[in-house]
């Protein structure tokens, strides 16, 4: 069966008669739990949620492949997702390995808060973790590919090996590309984490996020850690999840596609001084990419001359929203610099792809650099 196949229909209930093809939200805190509460499936929303069990086998199908069958916990957030692999796996005097151009709020969330109770961070920059002093003694290896938000990539399959040989764990952040865009899991990762208010869900209305993994040991601590800390999704937003997950086989494909168009197009513009997408061949990790992603991802960053053009560009483009975030349904970029957290020029823009027509886009794209100028 196709995956486009089973995603779609992931999301249907039992073919009972007289039954809805799509449950809905199951609403409550305690569930009626008689007895001994081992022998009832629900028994307070910490823990559990009918609602979640559907959202987490859809997810844990996806991140499934020939040979294995991986599970799901899902969270309230991205965040709360990374959260709970550094904190079920890390104990002081370990030692953790990220991405020193990885998603900012992971590193910070380390430095803040893993570092002061005696965890050991070292970075490295995700072109070059597979040096040897950079995963001696680690506990845990952090790999986000493409990177966020300079979309560098990664070879998790050689990575992992690597780390394995050395006991550390592997983590994977796979927000940009989704379990439909690459399957960490498949290729040798220990966790698959995301941030699913992304593309995942694709409507730019959800926060959730998800850890996924085939061990089941692994998957006991994420849980545990879910229900201490309670870093829980509500049912209603699960049921969201649930629905909007149905459709990204085809958000994927067209958010994708027009992601490469724009690449393409932008790298031929005189404005523009660097283009920074996996699917690009003269992208540095392209073939790495091609070998381990089905889709190159909706996110693309570019260089124009500085924080002038930046914004011109973002202001004249009609079609383009200024907003952070990704993933979503309609075209949207910023001047990622303005937040401080990354080393990028002044003129850097992080574009994540929509779904609307390529030609309206790249018409609109067009007129909005002439505006930025060369």
């Amino acid at each position: 069966m196709q995956e486009a196949t089973r995603i779609i229909r992931s999301t249907l209930s039992a073919a009972t008669p007289g039954q809805p093809l799509h449950a809905g939200p199951v609403f409550a805190a305690p569930f009626h739990a008689p007895g001994d509460p081992s022998e009832t499936e629900y028994t307070y929303a910490r823990s559990h949620n009918p609602t979640w069990t559907e959202l987490e086998e859809a997810i844990g199908q996806m991140e499934s492949a020939a040979g294995y069958e991986a599970h799901a916990r899902i969270f309230g957030s991205g965040m709360a997702a990374c959260a709970a692999v550094l904190g079920a796996v890390l104990r002081p005097g370990d030692i953790a390995v990220l991405p020193s151009d990885a998603y900012f709020a992971v590193r910070s969330l380390f430095a803040a808060h893993f570092e002061p109770m005696g965890c050991i961070l070292r970075t490295a920059p995700t072109r070059a973790m597979d040096a040897p002093e950079v995963l001696a003694g680690a506990r845990l290896l952090w790999i986000e590919t493409p990177s966020n938000p300079g979309m560098d990539v990664a070879d998790i399959a050689a990575l992992a090996a690597l780390a394995h040989t050395n006991g550390t764990l592997v983590a994977v952040d796979n927000t940009t590309a989704t379990p439909l865009g690459q399957r960490p899991l498949a290729l040798g990762a220990d966790f698959s984490v995301a941030s699913d208010s992304k593309a995942m869900t694709g409507h730019s209305d959800l926060l959730l996020g998800h850890v996924a993994t085939r061990d089941p040991e692994l998957l006991a601590k994420i849980d545990s850690w879910r229900t201490l800390t309670g870093g829980v999704l509500g049912p209603m937003e699960a049921w969201l999840a649930l629905r909007s997950i149905g459709t990204l086989p085809l958000r994927l494909a067209k958010s994708c596609a027009n992601a490469q168009a724009i690449a393409e197009f932008l790298a031929a513009r005189p404005e523009v001084r660097e283009v920074f997408y996996p699917g690009l061949r003269t992208h540095p990790g392209h073939a790495i990419a091609a070998r381990q992603m089905q889709y190159f991802g909706p996110v693309l960053s570019f260089t124009l001359k500085n924080k002038a053009a930046a914004e011109t560009f973002l202001t004249a483009a009609e079609l383009v929203t200024e907003a952070t975030s990704f993933g979503g349904l309609s075209t949207t970029a910023e001047r990622r610099a303005r937040w401080g957290h990354d080393l990028i020029p002044a003129g850097f823009i992080r574009m994540s792809a929509g779904c609307e027509e390529i030609e309206d886009l790249l018409a609109d794209m067009a007129q909005a650099l002439e505006k930025a100028g060369a």
